[in-house]
Formats: structure tokens, C-alpha cells, sequence
């Protein structure tokens, strides 16, 4: 059984729903699968049915199917009660107590803390007092908790977080949830490395040139000012996805596809990362976008938007220059960038290769254009990878020109691919934590990120950079690459 805290939520009815019941359309759930939903609004079973209904009819990949939806429907409930009241976790551990009667056999939880994260500390303790995470531990169908990010606002407080946990659960009941894992485009990683014998012996120092990883956001921060404010970009995209990204893109081949295997090689990754130069001419840009054009249309600086201190100092784009101290990446510079308001909605990993050299087709002039040979992993909007090449174009005289040559998934596979959550929502019910974050690797993370943010607050809006709305950033992201002769690519 799946129980939602913060069941009433968008993320619940955007995704989670939507996910289990796509996991039910193909067969992947068992035939006495429940749907239980807690939160803080008391709310009916037949209402709490409904809106899951209704989120499957918006939302759902694929549309509502009465057969399916109505083996799901009657096996969905919801329990009313407080994240800190330990008597709603009393009567939730009642409640599956009754499932449990009702199936005659034990059935495992798996608890999805889909919440603020000022409550995911309250919902952990209440879970150990109540019982509910000590459920069946050791067993095969022991309990596991599913939590959303943010984990954490910086090292002091995953700490913390961490410590929580560790007191009420054990680490292989933990799936600390980053929906970029579940896309196809980065389980793709291990496989073009590892399964293509024509990229990992070029995977490093003595072929590669630099990496750029792009997380571009076209929309500003629109109703969630509020929350920007308290996050900013480098906690909401950079400490979570795009450091997940790099980890995979750069970490050593692990000795099997065991989870662990594969999450002690990323951890070893992020701890190679040398710490960063902060201040001006530093490893770190940051700036909020002002007014511009997006999409044709005239949109307001972040100081202009709803719910913005007109004096904030929270970065709406910021760009890191990261060196890895080890054999395989010395010299190598990782470029990573996020921000909103971008020129496009696009995430993107490029594989910059170095330049042959210059002997065969040096002649200056227009008859040889050529490129640096690049691999991009295009995770969204349009998944699929891509690799530019020099070629020869058609006629009597020699004269050369790149060419993209392109894999879409949708183009090969068919365009009903799942979504992310679908994969993570099962891998957790089977116990498969390969695409989940594991406590050390949170912190690694958090120890490289936590001085950014340690500097920004101490600096506030001295050395805030501005670009405008639908550009690709600011001069001083600009200035982190050509200091290594280098160009960010527009995707």
C-alpha cells in the first residue's frame, strides 16, 4: 500500500495519483493494492475518491480507463489528522491494521512524505512513536518512507534531517527522492557509458575538453514568489538536480548495478570536487533576471513579480566552474547553470570533446568549418542525445561542415514514455534504490553548496548580477567559461 502525506497537495495530484494509476494500467501494481491519503484537511473517502479521479482525468498520461480506476477506487481511503499529533498517527496505524484484516495477510508500507519539509521532521518522529516505522523492519516488506525534496537548506540542517531519520528508521528504508533520476535521458547515462564501448575510453582528461550541464527555465517564479524567496536557484536546481547529473556524468564505473555499488561511486565523485572560489573572479556567478521578452511578450523583472522583496538578494540564475581532484577528470572544468526566465525551457548534459589537431584541415578561411565533436544528453523537453560531427559537403571541392546527428526517444520508442514519478514510485514499492539519494550523498552535496550560500548571505545584493528576461544570463556566467577559452552552447 502507498500513503500520501499531504494527499490534498499539487504534487499529489499532479504526479502521484497519476503515477500509481499508470503503474495499475500496466499491470506493475498487486491486485489488493490500497491508496491511503493523510493530511491536515478532514476530507471524505468518496470526496478524497473523486479528487483522485479528477486528478487522473487532468493530469494522467493516459486517460481515465472506468475498468482499471474502479478496482483502484474502492481500495482508496484517506485519514484526517496533524503531521505533529501523535494521535492521527495512532488511528492511521489503526487504519491499515483494518487492511490488513481485511486482505488476511501483512502488507507493506511505503510512506510518501509529499509536504513542506517544516514537517517532514515531525512526520519521521511521529512515525517512529507511532509504530509505523518499525513495521515489519528486517522483513522483506519492511516500511519504507518516500521524501521530496528540499532535503535540507544546507549542511547544518541535512544534518539534522539525517539525524532524524537515523533515529526512527535505517538507511535501506530511506528513498530520498529526485524526480530528474526517473527521467529516461539520465538512466541513459549508465548505459551510453557503459554499454557503448565507443565513449568510456574517451571519457576523460586526455579526450574531453570541458562538460556544461544546463537546467534553463523559460517561466519566472509566477505564483510561488513566496517560496523563491526562501529557496533561490542554487538551492531549488543546483544542489539537488543538476549535482545528480554531474555525479552520474562523472563518477567511476561502479563494480555492478547494485544501488549501493552505484550510489558509493557518486558519492566518491562529489567529495572529489574541489572546494570553490568565491568572491569576484571567483568559481560562482549569480544574478536575478530584469524585464524583457519571452515567448513574444513583455514580462516584469523578479523585483517586480508578486510576493518579491523589492530589495531581495535571492539569485533567480547561478553558474558554477567545478574541478574534480582525480585521475580521470584533472583539468577538465565542469560548467553547471540554472535559472528562470531563460531563453528556453531545456535541460541538457554536453560532452565538449577536444579539437583534433590542427594539421589536415588548417587552412584559414571559409572552406573548413569546423567544430568541436559534442555528445549532449537532452533530458528535456524532447528526450534523446545527439553528437555533432565534421563532415564533408557533396561537390568537387573539399570543403567540410558540422552535422547534428539525433536519437529521440519519442521518434523510436513512441511518444507514451512514462513519467519519471511512475519509475521512482515503483522502485521504491520493490526496494530498488539505484535513482534515490542516499544520506552521505545529500551531504557531500550540501558541503560543496553550503559556502555559496554562506558568501551570498554575508555579500547580500553586492555582486548580484541582472540579465534580461529570455536571454541566456549574465556577463559574469559568461566570464566563468571564456577565462578557460571556453563558450556556454545554446542548447
Amino acid at each position: 500500500m502507498v500513503v500520501i502525506f499531504g494527499a490534498s497537495g499539487d504534487l499529489t495530484a499532479r504526479k502521484l495519483i497519476p503515477a500509481v494509476y499508470n503503474l495499475a494500467y500496466d499491470n506493475l501494481l498487486p491486485a489488493d493494492f490500497f491508496l491511503v491519503g493523510f493530511g491536515r484537511k478532514a476530507i471524505p473517502d468518496d470526496e478524497f475518491r473523486k479528487m483522485a479521479g479528477d486528478a487522473i482525468k487532468e493530469f494522467s498520461r493516459r486517460e481515465l480507463n472506468q475498468d482499471i480506476w474502479g478496482r483502484l477506487a474502492p481500495n482508496t481511503s484517506y485519514v484526517a489528522g496533524g503531521y505533529d499529533e501523535k494521535p492521527a498517527f495512532d488511528r492511521l496505524a489503526q487504519h491499515l491494521s483494518e487492511i490488513e484484516k481485511k486482505v488476511g495477510r501483512e502488507v507493506q508500507p511505503l510512506f510518501y512524505i509529499s509536504t513542506p519539509p517544516s514537517v517532514f521532521a515531525p512526520i519521521l518522529k511521529n512515525l517512529g512513536a507511532s509504530g509505523l516505522a518499525a513495521k515489519y523492519r528486517g522483513q522483506a516488506h519492511q516500511a519504507k518512507v518516500v521524501i521530496e525534496k528540499p532535503f535540507g537548506r544546507d549542511l547544518e540542517s541535512a544534518q539534522a534531517l539525517n539525524g532524524t531519520i537515523r533515529s526512527v528508521l535505517d538507511e535501506p528504508q530511506v528513498y530520498r527522492i529526485d524526480h530528474y533520476l526517473g527521467k529516461e535521458t539520465v538512466q541513459d547515462l549508465l548505459v551510453q557509458r557503459f554499454a557503448n564501448s565507443i565513449f568510456e575510453p574517451l571519457w576523460n582528461r586526455n579526450f574531453i575538453s570541458s562538460v556544461q550541464i544546463t537546467v534553463a527555465e523559460e517561466g519566472g517564479v509566477g505564483s510561488r514568489g513566496g517560496y523563491y524567496e526562501q529557496s533561490g536557484c542554487l538551492r531549488d536546481m543546483i544542489q539537488n538536480h543538476t549535482m545528480q547529473l554531474l555525479a552520474l556524468t562523472a563518477m567511476e564505473p561502479p563494480v555492478s548495478l547494485d544501488p549501493e555499488a552505484i550510489r558509493d561511486e557518486k558519492v566518491k565523485l562529489l567529495k572529489a570536487i574541489q572546494p570553490l572560489a568565491l568572491g569576484p573572479g571567483g568559481d560562482v556567478a549569480r544574478a536575478q533576471y530584469v524585464a524583457g521578452m519571452t515567448g513574444g511578450k513583455s514580462v516584469p523583472g523578479y523585483l517586480q513579480e508578486e510576493g518579491i522583496n523589492p530589495q531581495s538578494a535571492t539569485e533567480t540564475y547561478a553558474a558554477l566552474r567545478l574541478s574534480i581532484h582525480n585521475w580521470r577528470w584533472q583539468g577538465v572544468p565542469f560548467y553547471l547553470r540554472s535559472g528562470k526566465r531563460l531563453a528556453r525551457r531545456v535541460s541538457e548534459i554536453a560532452i565538449n570533446f577536444k579539437r583534433p589537431p590542427g594539421t589536415l584541415f588548417a587552412e584559414k578561411g571559409a572552406r573548413f568549418d569546423l567544430a568541436a565533436n559534442t555528445l549532449s544528453f537532452q533530458i528535456q523537453p524532447d528526450e534523446g542525445l545527439s553528437l555533432i560531427l565534421n563532415t564533408k559537403i557533396p561537390g568537387l571541392e573539399t570543403r567540410t561542415q558540422p552535422v547534428k546527428m539525433s536519437f529521440r526517444y519519442a521518434t523510436t520508442f513512441g511518444s507514451n514514455t512514462p513519467e519519471a514519478y511512475e519509475r521512482l514510485v515503483l522502485d521504491a514499492m520493490i526496494g530498488d534504490g539505484t535513482l534515490f539519494i542516499r544520506g552521505d550523498e545529500t551531504e557531500a552535496s550540501w558541503r560543496i553548496c553550503t559556502p555559496i550560500l554562506q558568501s551570498w548571505a554575508a555579500a547580500g545584493r553586492n555582486g548580484m548580477d541582472t540579465y534580461p528576461a529570455g536571454s541566456w544570463g549574465p556577463k559574469s556566467a559568461e566570464e566563468l567559461v571564456t577565462k578557460n577559452g571556453h563558450a556556454w552552447r545554446q542548447p
